[in-house]
């Protein structure tokens, strides 16, 4: 076999191998031939008239994302930069158009991208566009699918994914924030302790009801005890002024031994010899026998008339408003 035989063989081969070709999945390939754009090929292995027909380009079926980057102004002249994801891909039945359409669909959409966010954002304060940042992701999106529409593109999704004001404008909602919480937190607070105060005042109040009624209890049973004390020195022969007195002078000693049983009590008890007992029972059996005389001795007085105008101290009494008597 000569040279030439084999140069035609392994041409041949090149030229056979060279017809055919594989295409991948989620992938379309453009065909052109002499320049001229012939068919489109799908998934698989396809085949091609070597030299004549070319590979002119292989388009990308998936869905793609591209991330934005646009820094713009508020309408409270606040600047912020915002990051927009747009998801898109190529139509399956406009290949042709998004092949030879559009040479960079890239920037085609990033300048849509821009000029609707330039449009939207101007028109919202910057608390707005955190809360509306769906709005602005839908606009974007509405506009974008009337324009790429044409060239053999469709837009999945537009999305917001980032909105990062000037870092001073960041720190002063931090504060604001932090002030309106640390407001929140003293008005709680506030209000904590003003249950704590009503709580507490309620629960005196209901302590020095208790404690008013033990007192009176106390007092109640004293005196029904000094009752029967008495009634029990009466049937003895000892009467009332007398029992009293001698009552009194055993709560007297009482007191002292009481007084006596705190050996840390520094309170000193003045007059405190054993003849002050007797004096204070003599001088309390004095003053009863003293009060019941005088007592008697009124009862006894003869009523006297009285004139018009002739009042005395002792003719004086505040609760007689009655008029004076007319001169007999």
């Amino acid at each position: 076999m000569g040279p030439f035989l084999i140069f035609l063989l392994v041409f041949g081969l090149i030229i056979l191998f060279s017809s055919f070709f594989t295409v991948k999945q989620q992938t379309a390939v453009v065909i052109e031939r002499f320049g001229k754009f012939t068919s489109i090929r799908n998934s698989g292995l396809q085949l091609k008239i070597p030299i004549i027909d070319r590979i002119a380009g292989r388009v990308n079926l998936r869905i793609q994302q591209l991330d934005v980057l646009i820094e713009t102004k508020t309408k409270d002249n606040v600047f912020i930069k915002m990051k927009v994801s747009v998801q898109f891909k190529v139509i399956q039945d406009k290949v042709y158009e998004a092949f030879y359409k559009l040479e960079y669909p890239h920037d085609q959409i990033t300048a849509y991208v821009f000029d609707v966010v330039r449009a939207e954002v101007p028109k919202l304060i910057l608390d707005d566009v955190f809360v509306r940042k769906d709005d602005i992701a839908i606009a974007v999106k509405r506009e974008l699918n009337e324009a790429m529409t044409t060239y053999g593109y469709d837009i999945i999704n537009t999305l917001v994914t980032d909105i990062d004001p000037d870092i001073q404008v960041k720190n002063a909602m931090n504060r604001i924030n932090a002030a309106d919480r640390e407001k929140t937190a003293a008005e709680f607070e506030s209000e904590a302790q003003r249950i704590r105060i009503v709580a507490k005042a309620k629960a005196e109040a209901e302590s020095k009801k208790l404690q008013g009624q033990g007192i009176a209890d106390q007092r109640r049973e004293i005196a029904r005890g000094l009752v029967e004390s008495v009634e029990v020195l009466n049937s003895v022969g000892i009467n009332s002024q007398e029992a009293s007195a001698l009552i009194v002078v055993t709560q007297h000693y009482d007191t002292l031994q009481a007084i006596g049983a705190d050996t840390n009590s520094n309170l000193i008890l003045l007059p405190n010899s054993p003849q002050a007992g007797s004096d204070m029972l003599n001088n309390m059996v004095a003053s009863f026998s003293a009060s019941n005389q005088i007592g008697e001795t009124m009862k006894n007085q003869p009523k006297r008339a009285k004139k018009k105008n002739d009042h005395t101290a002792a003719d004086y009494n505040p609760s007689d408003t009655s008029n004076p008597t007319e001169e007999i």
